[in-house]
């Protein structure tokens, strides 16, 4: 029997009718990554599980409780246990199995947590934020730069539970990238930990390295001089996508921090000096997002500085020919007025010899205005 069924046995769907309430469950999850092959093809929430005796994939047989007592017996190797957005009733069995405290499988069930890492007796419990960069051929008030999803891990002496929600960030090549490795991953569950600790961050440093395109184009149609008009809600927008991605990338730098510095049980004492280095990396990410915030602020106020200057371009140009029109209009108010007595009021030239003075009047001043730049 596949480690997939013996987990749905755990987890209370085996039995009478337990595959019509898989079936069930499959209608009404959403969909998720398939490109893994070993994503269960009946839709439940478990990935895969696999057992790891000297960094070496061992194949499990029985229930998925007599395969962790054994590992447990052996005491020399660990479970990876991977689900996809797990529901309260297939993680109950599972908590139950490897005693996991209630709050933190209330957190990895229902996500939306802060990247965080805490510990409750023997196991660690992390969440991590992943990110991926939205593809799209052109920036708009609108566009979805970033999508963030989550990865919740339960490390334990002897097993790995990662949990993850969102329809980006499959685990499936970095587990064959570890199996690759059996010297690392022999290190026990803290090398799986910080394989996806890595993961997640040179995750941000792709999608910053991405966002970084797409403010240099915005930067590039801002002082472009080809008079068009950038739309500021594509600036707002890019603010408000970093501001995502902030969120993700700032809260982590602790639980590393506590990872690379402080002693854990579950954390073999070689590979703390792995996570300083992917704390130097996330060092790296958190700097290029702060250098963002404050290069699209410089943007927006330069593009509102253009527009100011474009308003007051305009009201000169207005100015300068209400100006103009002001000559003919005061002259033809002066002898609109119906007095008997006027100068030149019944003078044979006197018509021609007022258009004349209008229009030398309004040619001198556009002159004049087009000297000083008014025009």
């Amino acid at each position: 029997m596949s480690m997939a069924g013996n987990l749905r046995k755990v987890t209370s769907l085996g039995g009478v009718g337990g595959l019509r309430k898989v079936a069930r469950l499959a209608r009404r999850r959403p969909r998720v990554d398939l490109s893994h092959p070993a994503r269960s093809p009946l839709g439940s929430s478990v990935v895969n599980c696999v057992t790891y005796r000297d960094g070496v994939r061992t194949p499990a047989r029985g229930e998925l409780g007599d395969v962790v007592e054994q590992v447990r017996k052996d005491r020399n190797g660990f479970v990876w246990l991977g689900l996809h957005e797990p529901t309260d009733q297939e993680f109950a069995g599972i908590a139950e199995l490897f005693d996991l405290h209630p709050l933190a499988v209330e957190d990895a069930v229902e996500a939306h947590q802060r990247p965080k890492l805490e510990r409750y007796g023997e196991t660690l419990f992390a969440v991590f934020k992943t990110v991926c960069y939205v593809e799209h051929e052109e920036l708009t008030a609108t566009s979805e730069v970033v999508n963030t999803g989550e990865i919740m891990l339960f490390v334990g002496r002897d097993f790995v539970i990662t949990v993850r929600h969102g329809r980006h960030g499959s685990l499936g090549p970095l587990r064959e990238e570890l199996e690759s490795d059996p010297r690392q991953l022999a290190k026990g569950p803290s090398a799986v930990l910080h394989a996806i600790a890595d993961h997640v961050v040179d995750d941000y440093l792709t999608v910053t390295d991405s966002v970084n395109l797409d403010i240099d184009q915005v930067e590039t149609e801002v002082f472009a001089e080809t008079g068009a008009r950038v739309d500021p809600g594509r600036i707002y927008q890019l603010k408000r996508e970093l501001l995502e991605l902030k969120r993700a990338v700032v809260p982590l730098s602790r639980p590393l921090e506590e990872l690379a510095t402080r002693p854990i049980r579950v954390v073999d004492p070689e590979i703390q000096a792995y996570f300083r280095d992917v704390a130097d990396h996330l060092l790296r990410a958190k700097e290029q997002i702060a250098a963002f915030d404050e290069l699209l602020n410089s943007i927006l106020q330069a593009h509102l500085a253009q527009v100011t200057v474009a308003q007051n371009e305009d009201m000169r140009k207005i100015t300068a020919w209400a100006a103009i029109i002001a000559v003919p209009t005061m002259v033809c108010g002066v002898y609109g007025m119906n007095f008997d007595h006027m100068p030149e009021l019944h003078w044979r030239y006197g018509y021609g010899v007022v258009l004349a003075v209008i229009s030398v009047a309004c040619a001198a001043l556009y002159r004049v205005f087009r000297r000083t730049g008014w025009l």
